[in-house]
């Protein structure tokens, strides 16, 4: 009966939307007004596999660009857990986290009472959704796992707003192949490989795409206020669930279910599903351009225009910069001015008419916003003789880049319009150098020892006996800076509970260069590093970094590299040479006797739209030799997103599961988190399976990243901050 209802209404609603029919179809807009002052957000809802959809089918929509969605729904025993990106306005990439519960009394699936599969997808929009035009994206899902959930899709959707209906109408319908053309079949395209669960999985699945039975699908979506209402036709038969695994009985095609905006960022959903079943999804959006607190940032003090505090000539004489005792006193003064702002004086340089000024900044997200504030700070200390500001940002003694204003420009345009646009169009950017031999260095900077307690969490992925393990504890830190450049660092990890050592160990053709994390996992109290790092820049555009001692949990020994990035270029080249040998397990100062030559040579590459590409190529851990292709997404608040894979001349047989190493990257900001500015954040590392090939020694303290976050694009794009 429902059936017979749905079915000519779907396909009404359906052959108005690929028509075109002008049903008051609504322009794209970013919020809806309900009559109860409410604006929810024009954000898609998300279906069962975490993808903009209906309960179980997908939709033509996309997130707003650099949306991240993770969710999670649960229906006839499998839990989907479920990680979306939109990577671009018209590209979007997911990978999810699936447990099927097996049900079956006569054999367990693949040897699991539990199977957990893994997966990644990826969809395209081919054009957007225009007054008379739907949306139409075409898909792939679970096109580099083992292909259980195998699908191709192409699928339309338009948007209503219906005079005799209150709130948004839309309509949905396509093509599917795969799982999603397993049901009502109308044409058949070809063969179609079957899926081979046992295989080591993680290729391409190229030979299966838009192949074998073709079957249509449809629905709609009704949204009112924070309330909305799916109904749709599935052609996925379940066939794995329903005869091998028995974990529920496909009745019908019909899934109904009613979804609640319980916040801007959260929403909740109930559904019957296949005439059978009941399911639950919870779906969280996040968004790095809208953060989850207002920021509380402290005002700054304003600049102090020269001739209201000296009006006469004589005062703007530079004989006070031959006195040792009036510079001293100059950069004192700066100091504290810089100190108030919660920036640290590395070092001053004062002549009559120019002062070089490097700054330490371990408090803002933003250079931009530090070099504004030292701007400041050096207009209202500095002697009014002094008419050229050159502000260097520092990292560890390591010079990052210098940018240069006149101070009769800062005086003139603090209050002009556009401020940010006029102030940069004057400034200058260029490489910083080292200090010269007539720097003043901040008072009681060096030697410098400190020490820091902090929380760590250390998990464990998508072990087949639990897919979430986590070892938590306190790292207490501490380091030794003799003169600029140099450091003597190290932590001890006192773990108070965990349970990654009870994880699976993995059987490995390869040296065992990280499958044997478990064995690290069983003790307590661990020396996590202990190292001694020198900085400095040997040339113009270049940096080198040497660091020796025990680099990480796992590995100890000796690391070299070298950077080379103009200030003003989007392409960096470094070269990194490691001689490592393997650490004991309970991490003191023994090692064991697996050693290794390791290096790479990088190249990196600033994309338009805050993309960063990277590739490396050399010799990896296990002996392996190969390349390591990412790309990342980064935002000026500190956000990243992205996604790596590693090719060797590693079979993948050899390899084992996976067939090869690959991931995501994702780092969130404190400061977005805590509505506060802060230079940290918490960033983590997702593989599908941690296997030995294409794996690297993780050396802190790397060059790129914090050099770049120095250079002109990254000042640029920021530049608005400047007056903040």
């Amino acid at each position: 009966m429902l059936k017979s209802v749905l079915q000519p209404l779907c396909c009404g609603a359906v052959a108005a939307a690929l028509l075109g029919a002008p049903l008051q179809a609504q322009e794209a807009r970013e919020t809806v007004e309900a009559p109860n002052g409410f604006a929810w957000p024009r954000t898609p809802s998300l279906n069962f596999y975490g993808s903009p959809g209906l309960v179980d089918m997908p939709s033509a929509e996309m997130m707003p660009d650099a949306q991240f969605a993770p969710s999670v729904g649960w229906f006839a025993g499998q839990t989907r857990m479920n990680l979306q990106f939109q990577a671009m306005p018209w590209m979007s990439v997911s990978f999810r986290y699936n447990a099927l519960v097996n049900q079956n009394p006569d054999r367990l699936f693949f040897g699991f009472e539990t199977y957990y599969d893994r997966n990644f997808d990826v969809r395209f929009r081919l054009w957007d959704e225009g007054r008379y035009r739907p949306a139409v994206v075409v898909g792939l899902q679970d096109f580099a796992g083992t292909g259980l959930f195998g699908s191709e899709y192409v699928v339309a959707t338009k948007s209503f707003d219906p005079k005799a209906l209150p709130g948004r109408l839309k309509v949905t319908a396509g093509l599917g192949w795969g799982r999603f053309g397993s049901y009502g079949a109308v044409a058949t395209l070809g063969d179609r490989p079957s899926f081979v669960g046992g295989d080591t999985g993680g290729e391409l699945s190229y030979d299966q795409w838009f192949r074998g039975d073709v079957a249509p699908f449809a629905g709609i979506e009704w949204t009112y206020g924070k309330w909305g209402v799916k109904a749709e036709y599935s052609s996925d038969a379940y066939t794995t669930e329903t005869r091998q695994l028995q974990s529920f009985e496909r009745r019908s095609p019909l899934n109904f279910g009613v979804e609640y905006q319980y916040t801007r960022q959260l929403r909740l959903g109930a559904y019957y599903l296949y005439g059978s079943e009941l399911g639950v999804t919870a779906q969280l959006q996040l968004n790095p351009r809208h953060p989850a607190t207002r920021t509380k940032l402290a005002a700054p003090t304003p600049v102090v225009p020269r001739h209201t505090w000296a009006p006469q000539e004589e005062q703007w004489s530079a004989a006070w910069a031959d006195s040792g005792d009036r510079r001293l006193q100059v950069r004192d003064l700066l100091a504290e001015a810089l100190r108030s702002e919660n920036l640290v004086l590395e070092s001053v340089t004062l002549q009559g008419t120019v002062a070089e000024v490097r700054i330490r900044n371990p408090h803002y997200r933003s250079h931009t916003l530090a070099v504004g504030r030292t701007a400041r700070a050096m207009s209202r200390t500095l002697p009014p003789s002094v008419e050229t500001f050159r502000i260097v940002p520092v990292f560890r003694g390591q010079g990052l880049s210098a940018v240069e204003l006149r101070r009769s420009d800062l005086e003139a345009l603090e209050f002009a319009p556009e401020a940010a646009e006029a102030i940069w169009a004057v400034a200058a950017m260029t490489g910083a150098g080292p200090a010269a031999d007539a720097a003043i260095l901040g008072d009681g900077l060096y030697p410098d020892f400190g020490t820091s307690i902090s929380p760590y969490a250390s998990p464990s992925y998508f072990d087949p006996t639990l897919p979430f393990r986590l070892d938590v504890g306190l790292s207490f830190g501490a380091s030794y800076t003799p003169a600029p450049g140099w450091r003597i660092a190290g932590a001890i990890n006192q773990r108070i509970w965990g349970n990654v050592a009870q994880g699976r160990r993995y059987p490995s053709r390869l040296p065992a260069v990280r499958t044997d994390f478990h064995e690290y996992a069983r003790y307590d109290t661990t020396l996590n590093n202990l190292y001694a790092e020198r900085r400095w820049q040997p040339g113009k555009d270049l940096y080198a970094r040497v660091t020796a001692g025990y680099l990480e949990a796992m590995y100890g020994g000796i690391s070299g590299e070298v950077l080379w990035k103009p200030v003003s270029s989007r392409l960096g080249l470094g070269l990194e040479l490691n001689y490592v040998r393997q650490r004991d397990f309970d991490q003191r100062l023994s090692f064991r006797d697996y050693d290794v030559l390791t290096g790479h040579a990088t190249a990196y590459l600033e994309l338009p739209k805050n993309y960063l590409f990277q590739v490396d190529a050399g010799r990896y851990l296990a002996g392996d030799y190969g390349s390591t292709f990412t790309l990342l997404r980064q935002f000026n608040n500190g956000w990243e997103f992205g996604a790596f894979f590693t090719i060797t001349d590693v079979s993948a047989e050899d390899f084992g599961e996976g067939s090869f190493d690959k991931g995501i990257l994702l780092t969130i900001p404190l400061g977005w988190l805590l509505g506060k500015e802060s230079r940290n954040g918490y960033g983590l590392v997702v593989r599908p399976v941690q296997r030995d090939g294409g794996q690297r020694v993780a050396v802190p303290g790397g060059l790129y990243g914090t050099i770049r976050n120095a250079h002109q694009k990254s000042l640029s794009d920021q530049r608005a901050r400047f007056w903040e």
